[in-house]
């Protein structure tokens, strides 16, 4: 994913990329198509890049161990400053990117592929609702009641399970 951005004049230029993953070397847990929108703010001593890439990915739900599939969307926003040396203090700093100002292109793939990996969520729920799996015999609730009986507590014990409950 390139972008000529030699001779650009001063102004915002919109762009899409569309294609398969395997472009873009994404792995699991994405599958499929990628697209991506990026809107590109240049001015005289730096450039903007706000994107957005949506993907789907194959996830098993974190409650039910369910499979599905789900589109991930991750928006993200670079800045590129023109400077022909990069000074010493900024070098190890990634909050801005550094150009020559005789750059011709920018590629955008790593970036995309970076951010799209940072977007998998860490609760992968395949529903918000999720009742998730019987922590007795293992059944889906989704799909209806267990039938596990609850045990009927020792009366002498209810002192205590009323201090649980509190």
């Amino acid at each position: 994913m390139k972008i000529k951005i030699s001779n650009l004049a001063n102004g915002t230029y919109d762009y899409l990329f569309e294609g398969n993953i395997d472009e873009i070397k994404i792995t699991e847990p994405y599958c499929g198509k990628y697209k991506t929108e990026v809107v590109l703010t240049k001015f005289d001593n730096q450039m903007i890049l706000d994107a957005e890439t949506s993907i789907e990915a194959n996830l098993v739900c974190d409650r039910c161990a369910i499979a599905f599939k789900k589109e991930i969307s991750s928006r993200y926003r670079m800045v590129y400053l023109f400077e022909s040396e990069i000074p010493d203090s900024e070098k190890d700093k990634t909050e801005v990117n550094y150009l020559h100002p005789d750059s011709e292109k920018i590629d955008i793939s790593e970036d995309v592929k970076d951010y799209a990996l940072l977007a998998v969520p860490m609760k992968k729920l395949c529903r918000e609702d999720c009742k998730g799996l019987c922590y007795h015999c293992g059944k889906n609730l989704n799909e209806g009641e267990c039938n596990y009986v609850v045990e009927k507590i020792d009366p002498r014990w209810e002192p205590l399970l009323k201090l649980k409950n509190k």
